[in-house]
């Protein structure tokens, strides 16, 4: 138990750090404040003219704001300089003047933007404050709001999209807020290449993108992996951005439990914005959840350089499903401190959730020749006491140093608590008249604590001509899982008119003082990256090596002695291209590898209890971004394989010797294609093969994917009505093979979702923003499958209303 103990030490840590994070802070502000004014302040400037890059960063270090700009945009322009006291907003114009540009304020500080009257067009912006780009600074809005210009990617730290080489997308808390997305499952429905594992409606959030699955573990929360989506899902409410980032990221990101293959998510907290937040939001959703949302952010200091963000959630009542409930709370702070050379910022969070009578997915017989038509969409063939109660108390502390003018320490430590107990059933439909065969009713109880720790440099630097962004860190995962499991039988149902069985005896409930040890897992790596760009970077080169250490062990859960223990390694690879031939284009190219722990021999094998090298994933990719000032459009090709391990028929040995591959094609879309038309959305095509599989049985077959999927959202600002906007989202997938054998199909299906929003402001010029939204508008009840070959129960027509108020406290 090594890893509790260090979890229990960190648990001090945090204790002290809370309190020591803003001590060490007013240490540096007494000296930035010696030097800066508040923003709202007549400065005296004396800016010589010259390049007018260098006097934007002059400027934003004498007046303590932050700019975003895109440098390569001005980078041949000059400016008259700037001699005099000015304000800030009266110093940019000047600056500005005749430049074609215009300064524009926002929650994450000023941004440059082409002046309308000129071009008529907004350009992408890369974020940099005081001439100093830091990992917790959030890229830009693009026009629309729905997206943002950029985000993180891992470890090579935040980066505009059209200067990654790879296909990423970042949700914005506006979309969040307008589309009314409760738990993190519904903001990724707008993504066409994500395909859910299981429903909203289950209390998890199990999906894949690209047709390969993505951990539970693998969702990362401020770039680590600590989210608290192991044993259920995460709410929204105190999200800033919802980062995708599509393909293998072991090199990004390290190696996790799970390994995904297909991509990662990353939530990015809140954080305070320069104006002060106070906003409370009324919910409703069908049949009767009820609940609100606080949202207060502050900044204090002579130049707003402290910052503190508070939600706080609280939902409950029946779900539109029979005999189905659900309780919510969430509770989050974020502390930051953003100085000259000293950044810092601190998030912790509590959330629980409490799901009686979840409705979950059925796998399917292997003699069934064909599928059942799916049930009404209220339908529920899960017990009423069925329940699944999750508590998680999570954070993390980051801090950044600039050591020199080129170089900058980081530092990131994050931990989670996550507990759960559960009273699951899984059920196989064994006909297509919908029988369910009897089945055992699972009493889980889990305890699990994760720790991990990133630290590095990262530094920028030329040599000659070429321009070089190099980063070097060490990595540590630890997750302890104990667990505990008790077992009931259940007896036969069917999905339309399901049977209900006496609820087990509450003793037999698993509590978390009897929870034993389940696995261990210790990761570790090192890895060192660099970019390269010339012809003022328009040519980039990235490329890096992880090395990766990966440790595991399993107990026994009836005795507690440990019965398989792994220690392997492996290198993982990746480098990646951009070539932009015109202003606003950008071709790509990647290769990157993927990497998960190795299985070990079932005790039915010949050699039982050999554990085997991690899977080695690959994935290539390669596209085009073009930016139109006002939408960017994304057109990627991929190919990724996963090998699978099995036993031989012949030998009884189990061994690595399967293979899927996967190959691509996705398009996507965002941005504001006019003047109040607002679209956000793409589609998927992938061609699966299972190019080796046990005895060649089934070899050649496609996988159990959605093989086209398309999606579209849209906003549009009516023009008769001003503040009124209708919204509507179209979700569209082809038919898909259910079993591995391709011998049953599941009929394509649609939906359709309708909302709208109306603004005003009170008397005393304070925002109102009442929406409303309908999912599923048309009630359609078709089966929705999945990526491991199970069936769902579309959830049914929804109504969501919501009020929200901003107040000036």
């Amino acid at each position: 138990m090594q890893t509790w103990g260090s979890i229990t030490v960190c648990r001090a840590i945090l204790g002290i750090t809370i309190n020591s994070i803003f001590a060490a802070a007013t240490i540096a502000a007494d000296h930035h404040s010696a030097q800066a004014q508040t923003s709202n302040a007549i400065i005296h400037y004396d800016i010589p003219t010259g390049s007018l890059i260098d006097a934007l960063s002059h400027f934003a270090r004498q007046s303590g704001v932050a700019i975003s700009i895109k440098a390569d945009q001005i980078k041949d322009l000059q400016t008259s300089g700037l001699t005099g006291s000015y304000s800030i907003e009266t110093g940019f114009a000047t600056l500005l003047a005749g430049s074609g540009y215009q300064i524009r304020k926002t929650d994450a500080g000023y941004v440059l933007r082409r002046a309308p009257v000129a071009t008529g067009q907004t350009l992408p912006m890369m974020t940099v404050t005081a001439n100093r780009e830091s990992s917790d600074d959030l890229m830009p809005e693009y026009p629309g709001g729905q997206v943002a210009t950029g985000g993180q990617v891992g470890i090579l730290g935040n980066r505009d999209i059209m200067d990654t080489p790879f296909t990423q997308i970042n949700y914005t808390s506006k979309l969040i807020q307008d589309q009314q997305a409760r738990f993190i499952g519904d903001v990724l429905r707008n993504d066409p290449s994500v395909q859910f594992i299981q429903s909203m409606a289950s209390g998890f959030t199990q999906f894949a993108i690209r047709g390969f699955q993505v951990g539970q573990g693998d969702t990362l929360f401020n770039g680590l992996a600590i989210a608290p989506t192991v044993n259920g899902t995460m709410m929204t409410e105190s999200i800033e951005q919802v980062e995708v980032l599509r393909g293998p990221n072991a090199l990004l990101n390290g190696a996790t439990p799970e390994g995904s293959i297909g991509g990662m998510v990353n939530l990015v907290p809140k954080r305070a914005g320069d104006e002060a937040l106070t906003q409370l939001t009324a919910q409703y959703m069908s049949d009767t959840q009820v609940g609100g949302h606080v949202d207060i952010g502050r900044r204090f200091g002579s130049h707003k350089q402290f910052g503190i963000r508070i939600n706080g959630v609280y939902r409950t009542g029946d779900l539109p499903i029979d005999h189905s409930s659900r309780e919510s709370a969430l509770a989050t702070i974020g502390l930051d401190y953003r100085g000259d050379i000293v950044r810092l910022s601190a998030d912790f969070g509590y959330q629980e959730q409490d799901l009686h009578g979840s409705r979950r997915q059925f796998t399917v017989a292997s003699g069934v020749t064909a599928l059942p038509e799916p049930p009404h969409t209220r339908t529920n063939a899960n017990q009423p006491w069925e329940l699944n109660h999750t508590r998680a108390l999570f954070g993390t502390l980051r801090g950044e140093i600039d050591v020199t003018r080129h170089i900058t320490a980081f530092a990131d430590f994050g931990i989670t608590h996550d507990r759960r107990q559960s009273i699951l059933l899984s059920r196989q439909i064994t006909n297509s008249q919908g029988t369910l065969a009897p089945g055992s009713i699972s009493l889980l109880a889990f305890d699990i604590h994760t720790v991990t720790f990133n630290t590095g440099l990262r530094g920028a630097f030329d040599t000659g001509p070429i321009h070089h962004r190099a980063v070097a860190a060490y990595t540590l995962y630890s997750r302890e899982n104990p667990r505990s499991l008790v077992t009931s039988p259940l007896p036969a149902s069917n999905i339309y008119n399901p049977v209900f069985a006496p609820a087990p005896s509450s003793s037999l409930l698993p509590g978390y003082g009897d929870v034993r040890p389940f696995n261990e897992t210790d990761l570790s790596s090192v890895m060192i990256g660099d970019t390269l760009s010339v012809l003022d970077d328009r040519v980039q080169l990235t490329g890096g090596i992880r090395f990766q250490q990966i440790k595991t062990t399993t107990f026994d859960l009836t005795t507690g002695a440990p019965t398989n223990q792994y220690d392997k390694n492996a290198p993982t690879p990746m480098v990646g291209l951009i070539v932009k031939p015109w202003q606003h284009v950008s071709l790509y190219g990647n290769y990157i590898e993927g990497l998960q722990q190795g299985p070990t021999a079932p005790a039915t094998a010949a050699n039982a209890g050999e554990v085997f090298a991690p899977f080695i994933s690959k994935g290539y990719e390669a596209g085009v971004k073009v930016d139109f000032g006002h939408v960017v459009t994304t057109l990627a090709a991929f190919q990724m394989t996963q090998p699978s391990a099995f036993i031989n028929p012949a030998t009884n040995v189990f061994g690595v010797n399967g293979e899927q591959r996967h190959r691509g094609l996705e398009l996507s879309v965002f941005g504001e294609v006019i003047e109040g038309l607002r679209l956000l959305g793409g589609m998927s095509y992938i061609d699966t093969e299972l190019t080796r599989t046990q005895g060649g049985v089934n070899q050649g077959n496609k996988v159990t994917i959605l093989p086209f999927q398309f999606t579209l959202y849209g906003e549009w600002d009516v023009p008769f009505l001003k503040g009124f906007t209708i919204t509507s989202r179209v979700a569209h997938a082809t038919s898909q093979y259910q079993d591995q054998a391709n011998t049953r199909k599941i009929p394509e299906w649609t939906q359709w979702d309708l909302g709208a929003q109306y603004r005003f402001k009170r008397m005393n010029s304070k925002l109102i923003t009442i929406r409303a939204n309908i999912e599923n508008v048309l009630n359609s009840n078709a089966w929705y499958g999945t990526q491991l070959g199970q069936l769902i129960v579309r959830d049914p027509r929804t109504f969501l209303l919501s009020a929200t108020f901003d107040f000036d406290l």
